[in-house]
């Protein structure tokens, strides 16, 4: 069911955690969209303005964790932030005909294995259509797309992510990764090729832009450790154990590499081996005829006001939330089903403009 086309597009913000609260923030200044709900996972957020859990002016829209009250406000997009997906969730409001724009870990649903049809089933009864992105992976690997349209050949497409991760103080999303294991703990391999496992979905998404079809899609990390007990704020890292986790999706054909995405974590001073990052961001190159090379790097505004590290980690949850609310209109049109930028035409930002 396609509710309408044209903005302003009836929103409904699901979860304000981190990445959620800038989504908020985002969807209330869009003239191009309408809050007209608010979902409280926690129940001390339930009853209270959205305006107030996001640290600006009331909106009048009270959050709330009645599904069914949502979900009959006929909004014509969820913009689904929490920390990890629910099928179940995703299933109710998919089969109710509301799109989902999406940062919880999903791109194109494979690593969910048999609850991906689960997805694809409650679109196919609702008529609606589920998107996934963020920063990393989804824009990053949509730049990279676009870089291979000025090459007669691809031979590669590699995306390095390089970040400095100490005042990242999430433990809920890095411990699955690997963080804070021992370093000889056997499972390892396992836990980071699990907790990056959307970056290889990310792989078979600019595969699909290649239009090839991969034999194999494999994930190799390597890892560093503390040498002292490394204090993180909300948890410790203890001396020995894992403070940097580098983890190498790659796509393969015929024997040879033609996707890479590559992501290098550390966290502390006292990294063991020492692994050096020159400036946050990604770096794309295609190797291909010509070979092409971008840098992304990011900065705060003239006008940013950031007091503590804290403050200034904003920058990164804006950069994950922006993408999906940016590819709303994009995703209200699009046919029903699971969508990647593969299936969109070009994203355009719009109600972003400052004009004041």
């Amino acid at each position: 069911m396609r509710v309408h086309n044209k903005p302003p597009y009836r929103v409904v913000q699901w979860t304000t955690g981190n990445v959620g609260k800038s989504s908020l923030q985002a969807i209330a200044a869009n003239p191009t969209l309408e809050l007209v709900g608010c979902y409280a996972w926690s129940p001390e957020k339930v009853g209270r303005d959205a305006g107030e859990l996001c640290g600006i002016d009331t909106l009048g829209v009270v959050a709330t964790n009645d599904i069914d009250a949502l979900l009959a406000l006929k909004p014509d997009c969820v913009v689904y932030n929490p920390m990890w997906l629910d099928v179940g969730e995703l299933e109710r409001i998919l089969s109710a005909g509301v799109n989902v724009v999406a940062t919880a870990a999903f791109i194109t649903g494979h690593n969910l294995g048999a609850e991906r049809d689960r997805i694809t089933e409650a679109c196919r009864r609702g008529g609606s259509t589920m998107f996934g992105t963020g920063i990393s992976p989804g824009f990053a690997e949509l730049l990279a797309i676009v870089s291979t349209t000025i090459c007669d050949r691809v031979d590669k497409v590699t995306v390095n992510e390089a970040a400095d991760t100490t005042f990242y103080d999430s433990p809920a999303t890095e411990i699955p990764v690997g963080f804070g294991k021992p370093i000889d703990h056997p499972e390892l391999q396992s836990m980071t090729a699990q907790g990056t496992a959307v970056f290889g979905e990310a792989v078979r998404m600019v595969a699909d832009a290649l239009g090839v079809e991969l034999d194999s899609v494999r994930c190799e990390a390597e890892y560093a450790q503390t040498t002292t007990d490394l204090d993180l704020g909300s948890w410790t890292i203890a001396a020995g154990c894992v403070a940097g986790v580098a983890a190498s999706w790659k796509g393969i054909l015929h024997d040879k590499v033609i996707v890479e995405l590559n992501v290098r974590w550390r966290k502390g001073q006292t990294l063991e081996p020492d692994w050096k990052i020159d400036q946050d961001g990604w770096v794309i190159q295609i190797d291909g005829r010509p070979t092409v090379t971008a840098t992304i790097s990011f900065l705060p505004p003239a006008d940013f006001q950031a007091e503590t590290i804290a403050d200034f980690m904003v920058l990164g949850h804006i950069m994950t939330a922006a993408p999906p609310i940016n590819a709303i209109p994009a995703v209200v049109a699009a046919a029903p089903g699971i969508a990647t930028y593969n299936d969109l035409p070009l994203v355009l930002p719009r109600g972003v403009v400052s004009v004041g």
